[in-house]
């Protein structure tokens, strides 16, 4: 390999061409930072760069795993990296620096991974674009006038402009899948619990969240999965069952499957028609694959459903904060965050503990009905986003007024959030473009557990419509 070939090989590939010796570590990571350095100031995806740590980790000598020598990158938010700041995107923690690693970045270690640098993310998460007072914004490597989305919008544009081949994610909302349609990506928000959260469950948004990565191809999102999801040491929560390695699953045949579907919104809006034309065109392609299609929605209460988030979500970040506050010595000054988040903070704090609770009682109530009124299928399939990626500066959440910000996420991001709530895995594929060569992002969601059935749809799809060879203008 010639390192100008660098960005056309996957993960997998990387670490096979380590394996034969055909190329070091140190070589991969040197072409990663050449990358960075190339194209970060364009998007603004990498806000903290290890150089020097990632040279010395790629001479030394890293574990035989399955990533072994490829470079990667963390995202600024949830997971820890021993030395590295920490900010999560806000002003409040801009100089909280970890001592340990997270499990879950131990891990990814074991897997020979290097790490370069950590990547942008929104203030503590909290919009689906990466656009923040610290960090500032983060750009598409389609576009760099749009949004690479959030909260993992650094990773996702790292890796769509052929810095990385995969980048660590977590999505609490929407925060994996969001970015990986925004920049033509895979992206697979896993099953609750199926990846380690560090013993950090307060940190989890009560389970909502989850970690694992972006990535470029289907195989690299699911070897990584194989890497990852040991049961972990002290958790509360069993091991999910899984029949074989999920990477061995992209290739198996997913048979006929019976699949639902729905452009259904919370407020029962019509999304932009070229996300609906590619839901469309899903549908056909689904068809022509064999599969049986079947229009349904999620028959739920969304008032009462995103009312009942409202109040576990929200009484979940005051703690945080108070958390955060003792670990600081201080309360943050309204100047540390932005006003979204301020306002945020200030609501949460007069929820009572019976208003949290009912929340909760009733999240899980109207959990269980999504997942009853889905279990005859074997996926469910939406779009991701209710528009094309937006504009720069569109859902801003530090100029714009809180109230105008909600307003305009819950127009574009209308799809992702239920299934948070219900903890099924559900995973974003970069089937479409827009008429601008922006990626327009088909979300497919499977029963409690069962990646194994995402991943081969997958696969099959990854065949029936590729993406591979697109480039987006800003490649490496």
């Amino acid at each position: 390999m010639t390192i100008d070939a660098y960005a056309d090989y996957d993960g997998v590939g990387l670490a096979e061409l380590v394996a034969k010796k055909e190329v070091t570590p140190l070589e991969l990571v040197d072409a990663a930072i050449d990358r960075i350095e190339q194209h970060n100031p364009a998007l603004n995806a990498v806000v903290y760069k290890g150089y020097d740590d990632a040279r010395e980790w790629a001479k030394g000598d890293l574990p035989d795993g399955p990533f072994k020598g490829v470079p990667f990158l963390i995202k600024d938010l949830g997971v820890k990296v021993a030395s590295w700041p920490a900010t999560s995107g806000s002003h409040y923690l801009r100089d909280y620096v970890p001592t340990e690693d997270s499990i879950l970045a131990k891990r990814y270690r074991e897997a020979g991974l290097v790490f370069v640098g950590k990547t942008n993310t929104p203030e503590y998460g909290i919009t689906g674009t990466s656009e923040s007072a610290r960090l500032g914004p983060c750009r598409n490597p389609w576009n760099p006038d749009h949004i690479a989305g959030g909260s993992s919008g650094g990773a996702a544009s790292a890796v769509g402009a052929g810095i990385v081949p995969m980048a660590h994610a977590s999505d609490g909302l929407g925060s994996i899948r969001i970015p990986a349609a925004c920049c033509g990506l895979v992206g697979m928000k896993t099953t609750r619990a199926r990846n380690p959260d560090s013993g950090e469950d307060g940190e989890r948004a009560m389970g909502f969240s989850v970690d694992h990565v972006v990535t470029r191809t289907v195989r690299d999102s699911a070897a990584m999965l194989d890497a990852t999801c040991a049961p972990e040491p002290d958790s509360p929560y069993p091991p999910l069952p899984y029949e074989r390695p999920f990477l061995e699953e992209v290739s198996r045949t997913p048979g006929k499957l019976k699949i639902a579907c729905s452009m259904e919104t919370p407020s029962n809006a019509p999304i932009d028609e070229e996300n609906a034309a590619a839901f469309e065109k899903t549908v056909a392609l689904l068809k022509e694959l064999g599969h049986e299609v079947v229009e349904q929605g999620l028959g739920v209460d969304y008032r009462t459903l995103y009312r009942a988030q409202g109040a576990v979500s929200a009484s979940n970040f005051a703690a945080a904060m108070m958390e955060r506050s003792e670990m600081l010595g201080r309360q943050p000054e309204p100047e540390e965050l932005e006003p979204l988040t301020w306002q945020i903070l200030k609501a949460s704090e007069r929820i009572s503990g019976p208003q949290a609770f009912w929340g909760w009682r009733t999240l899980r109530k109207l959990s269980r009905q999504i997942l009853h009124n889905l279990a005859p299928f074997d996926a469910y399939l939406c779009p991701v986003m209710g528009t094309p990626p937006p504009e720069i500066g569109f859902i801003d959440p530090v100029t714009l007024e809180p109230k105008e910000v909600n307003k305009r996420q819950a127009k574009v991001f209308p799809f992702t959030p239920p299934f948070n709530f219900t903890g099924q895995p559900s995973l974003s594929l970069p089937l479409w473009w827009s008429k601008d060569n922006l990626p327009l992002g088909m979300m497919f969601t499977g029963r409690y557990g069962d990646e194994a059935t995402l991943y081969r749809l997958a696969g099959q799809l990854e065949q029936a419509q590729p993406w591979a060879n697109k480039r987006p203008p800003v490649w490496s």
